[in-house]
């Protein structure tokens, strides 16, 4: 199987595809992100379903790219005879899900070959082909795939297959369609080169309206607009990754699925959105929000489908080996029935930044802010599961409870914005000084000068970054830069930020993951925000030299092995390298702390 870093990007808003250095696509759910995959040899091999077109001779050298701000793919094999060109898009969606594929000649004479071998249910339904005019039909269960292209096709088993030729400026072209199995495959609506030019300008003019200027503006669009393609159009929410069960830890069981959207990704997404000029986007953001959490505190869940669905029970699929022999493969996610306390936080922080930021406000998240805030103050001294999900029983995270702090922190900034005074305020800033108190006095460890992971705990954990960035305490404050500084010298591995020592954290699962990428882009925010933008730079561009060719990270990052561990590519990396490429590009400290 290609390294993760072997792997592109492409998408609709709906779902997404991911495409391997030697033309396959190894990875696609549809008609969802969460749907089950049709091709999933990404966690498996040929027989659970991938599409391959690559030249039928020795390659000599492979170049791909972006088409320049947009999410249309292009892969040149370079061969002896000759070279071809393989342009992979996914055309944005209006009804019908369809992936393109157009091969073109570059130079010279180059045999090629094409396998078509879907198999629906992540590898578990081998579908029927048939063979009809103008392509292929297949066919299992509720899924079908309609394959038109005007080459002869013919069918060996359950792959279909093609060979072909290509001179310079020949081309040849592929459009895949899903439809369900009870209706007949969709029309075509244009030609594909006419797809192709309609894709290339929709996300053109959508990348024209970022209004970042920086050093690294090729980077932040690239990110901007992958996190766009992880966005779920329809309601606005924003996937963590288009992928589930790839590795922390090549070969081991941390492999978990992050098809759906967390509500700790909110107040970064909604900040990033905002600095970037994505004003609607982030109403769309801020809108999905308050819908999920709608209902009663006790029920808030830390994540939800892309539609706000609720139910995401976690499921192993053993007929899958995993990626690398990483078992097991999850489907689901179990942590959506954790307690962690630190995205109430998260929620009020982004409503007071939307507030902040002029995004329209209304009754409905003031009344959601004050319901989620009586069970802050009800339950923020309990244990809980954290920031890092744990399966190895709660804690009294430290983190957890500065999250606490923070969503009393916005909700009394927030009052104070709407010109509320009175008992009602003054309860909620007496309860943000005792839960401030609270945690100085029990998290943080005088002697070695550093907050620690938990209460009582000798352990470091990489999420008490935030401390000076969410305004827990002021950036000169003599605590807050102990704990950079004892990150720094006790969690960095090769200058990059592991999340915490996983075999001294009972977090219920074996030791061994790589570092952890937006931990690290935090170090540089705090390092900004202290003053050492010197070597707040060099960090980022270090970060930055991690992506693979056409700019995307995944989760984390293996030092050791120099390879991407965990789900690929992963918005809160990506978001993470745009806040930080706005720290840096502005005089005087990070924009986006979110203290302000």
């Amino acid at each position: 199987m290609p390294p993760i870093e072997d792997h592109a990007l492409i998408g609709d808003t709906h779902s997404a595809a991911l495409v391997a250095r030697d033309g396959t696509i190894d990875w696609l759910c549809w008609p969802r992100f969460d749907s089950d995959a049709c091709f999933a040899a990404l966690l498996g091999d040929g027989a659970h379903g991938f599409w391959r077109i690559a030249p039928a001779v020795p390659v000599r050298r492979v170049h791909r790219r972006y088409v320049s701000d947009t999410l249309v793919l292009e892969t040149e094999f370079h061969t002896d005879t000759g070279a071809v060109r393989v342009c992979d898009f996914m055309p944005v969606r209006e009804d019908t899900p369809r992936l393109v594929r157009i091969v073109e000649g570059v130079s010279g004479h180059v045999p090629l070959h094409m396998v078509f071998a879907p198999c629906f249910g992540y590898g578990d339904r081998t579908p029927w082909a048939r063979l009809v005019l103008g392509g292929v039909s297949t066919k299992a269960g509720p899924d079908a795939l309609y394959l038109a292209t005007d080459l002869l096709l013919r069918l060996e088993h359950s792959h279909v297959c093609a060979d072909f030729h290509l001179a310079a400026h020949q081309r040849r072209s592929f459009v895949l369609s899903w439809h369900p199995s009870h209706l007949p495959p969709p029309r075509l609506p244009q030609e594909p080169v006419l797809m192709r030019k309609d894709t290339q300008q929709w996300w053109r003019a959508w990348a024209g309206r970022c209004i970042h200027e920086s050093p690294w503006r090729e980077q932040v669009m690239r990110s901007l607009i992958t996190l766009k393609a992880l966005t779920y159009s329809p309601t606005g929410g924003l996937v963590a990754a288009p992928t589930t069960s790839l590795p922390e830890r090549l070969g081991g069981v941390r492999n978990w699925d992050y098809r759906y959207c967390w509500l700790r990704d909110a107040t970064l997404t909604l900040l990033t959105l905002l600095d970037a000029g994505y004003t609607q986007e982030a109403l769309a953001w801020r809108d999905w929000l308050l819908r999920a959490v709608a209902g009663e505190p006790d029920e808030l869940q830390i994540l939800y489908g892309v539609a706000g669905e609720r139910r995401v029970t976690e499921l192993e699929l053993p007929w899958l080996p995993g990626y690398s022999g990483s078992r097991p493969v999850r489907i689901g996610n179990a942590a959506v029935s954790q307690l962690q306390l630190d995205v109430f936080g998260e929620i009020a922080d982004c409503l007071y930044h939307s507030l902040r930021h002029g995004v329209r406000s209304d009754d409905e998240a003031w009344d959601v802010s004050v319901h989620l805030l009586s069970f802050v103050e009800d339950h923020w001294h309990e244990p809980d599961e954290g920031i890092w999900e744990v399966r190895g029983g709660r804690q009294q995270f430290t983190h957890s409870k500065v999250m606490a702090w923070v969503a009393m922190d916005r909700m009394v900034k927030m009052a104070q914005m709407r010109g509320m005074h009175g008992a009602q305020v003054e309860h909620w800033m007496a309860l943000r000084e005792q839960m401030h108190a609270e945690v100085c006095a029990r998290g943080y460890d005088a002697r070695r000068n550093t907050f620690t992971q938990a209460f009582g705990s000798q352990a470091l954990d990489a999420s008490l970054l935030m401390i000076p960035l969410v305004g827990f305490l002021p950036p000169e404050d003599p605590r807050a830069r102990g704990t950079v500084e004892a990150i720094q010298r006790e969690l960095c591995y090769e200058g990059l930020v592991r999340r915490y020592h996983t075999h001294e954290t009972q977090d219920g699962l074996p030791p061994g993951e790589g570092v952890f990428l937006a931990c690290s882009f935090w170090l540089a925010d705090a390092l900004t925000l202290m003053g050492r933008r010197h070597e707040a730079r060099e960090l980022f561009e270090h970060l930055l030299s991690l992506c693979n060719d056409v700019g995307l990270l995944a989760e984390e990052y293996d030092p050791t092995t120099h390879r991407m561990v965990g789900n690929f590519p992963q918005a809160f990396s990506q978001l993470a390298l745009v806040g930080t490429a706005l720290n840096l590009s502005r005089e005087g400290g990070p924009g986006q702390q979110r203290s302000h």
